[in-house]
């Protein structure tokens, strides 16, 4: 079975408010086998929330409809479902009692339009809501159903869980599904399709969606089967061609981000890490610092960010700096040496390049930069050229440069393996 979820209220089309019910209500419907298709946010329109339900019901099995249940002329969900179902709408005198009882317990007089809350559509059931004022409602209607839920998430989920999910085990076929979430980096969007498409376009079960971010690219494969083994099998089938493709440019399988990963990395070997970033800012050591524990393994960073910090916090030859400028192969080797050197790090990783917008020499245009890896051994540097603002040159290249110290503790820790 598949569902549908309508958000409503005309604030959640502002750049305030964000609809956080949706995502708590996909993963309990997933975890009763049912796919969410399609979620959408609805103002406070009778007429055009009633179409969205009609929509939403000729195409799913499942609906479920949150806010837009309170006493005020704005709250229209319960109109526009009549509307949408052809059906009147009842006034319950019990509701208005249950109403007026829990405003007595709060010491006020309940207003008259807080009555509004006691009309259900006819023929739905009433969902109790013991955390706010405002009932829920069950309908069905031509093998489909529709539910009203309050807008307030902890009203939701308590109404959600004790009122909807016992109702909706019941209806719906037992299915399981299962997911792998794969983290990829170093390849480009199109790059990553082009070289798995051959394997997951053979199947329609399991659904595999490709999503990119700033030099992240994320492979999610959801499989849905008549019981968990069929669809672990399946997700095996799927999976594992494409596991074995893309090898060592998969850095996580379970969701953690690269930072986390690298961390992990270091932790196991026994490692520490330090940093010197220029045209990045400190952003390589916050991502570090982002990960809880990170203390075992990160000692510290320098943001040298002028060829005067350069020299004087890492003792970059000002004669390099000179010759080859602060963007060049040479800069970012000298500064990875003088890290390791200043902490006594096992590793360190520095960063030089331009940003923008504006590039501060022909040799050095927007966009170039150099990622240097220094350990006990030798240096190593990438040099890249990225396109697009600021934001996005500096993000890509904290991508990266965490990549390449991956890829570095992956073949020191080899040997071991072997």
């Amino acid at each position: 079975m598949n569902a549908e979820i309508i958000a409503v209220g005309s604030e959640l089309l502002t750049i305030g408010r964000m609809d956080t019910n949706s995502l708590y209500l996909t993963g309990e419907l997933n975890n009763i086998g049912v796919e969410v298709v399609a979620k959408s946010v609805v103002g406070d329109d009778r007429d055009r929330l009633a179409e969205a339900i009609r929509g939403a019901l000729s195409r799913s099995q499942i609906l479920i409809l949150t806010g837009g249940l309170g006493p005020t002329e704005d709250d229209v969900t319960r109109e526009a479902t009549a509307q949408a179902l052809d059906r009147k709408m009842v006034f319950h005198a019990e509701i208005a009692e249950l109403l007026e009882q829990r405003f007595a317990r709060m010491k006020r007089k309940m207003a008259e339009i807080n009555k509004r809350q006691a009309f259900v559509i006819e023929g739905a059931d009433v969902l109790p809501n013991d955390r706010g004022t405002a009932p829920g409602q069950w309908v069905e209607d031509s093998g489909a159903v529709a539910m009203l839920l309050p807008g307030p998430p902890h009203e939701l989920k308590a109404m959600f869980e004790r009122q909807c999910l016992p109702r909706l085990e019941r209806i719906v076929p037992k299915l399981a599904i299962r997911t792998l979430f794969l983290r990829v980096t170093g390849m480009t969007e199109s790059d990553l399709d082009q070289t798995i498409s051959p394997v997951y376009r053979k199947y329609t079960n399991p659904a595999t969606t490709i999503l990119a971010a700033n030099g992240d690219l994320q492979v999610h494969l959801r499989s849905r089967c008549a019981t968990a083994e069929e669809a672990d099998a399946l997700l095996a089938e799927v999976g594992g061609p494409i596991e074995a493709v893309l090898g060592d440019r998969i850095y996580s399988r379970g969701g953690e981000p690269l930072e986390s990963v690298v961390g992990g990395l270091l932790r196991a070997a026994h490692a520490t890490v330090s940093v010197a970033e220029s045209c990045t800012g400190g952003m390589l050591g916050e991502r570090f610092t982002t990960v809880p524990g990170s203390s075992d393994y990160f000692v510290g960073g320098f943001i040298t960010y002028t060829n005067e910090m350069k020299t004087e916090l890492l003792g970059v030859d000002p004669q390099i700096l000179g010759q080859f400028g602060a963007v060049s192969r040479e800069t970012a080797e000298a500064m990875a040496a003088g890290a390791r050197r200043r902490t006594n790090s096992t590793y360190s990783v520095a960063i030089t390049g331009e940003a923008g917008p504006n590039a501060s020499s022909a040799a050095a245009p927007v966009g170039l930069v150099f990622v240097a890896v220094a350990d006990g051994e030798k240096i190593s540097t990438v040099q890249r050229q990225f396109l697009g603002d600021r934001t996005r040159i500096r993000t890509f290249t904290t991508q990266m440069a965490l990549d390449i110290l991956r890829r570095r503790l992956l073949r020191a820790a080899l040997p071991n393996a072997m």
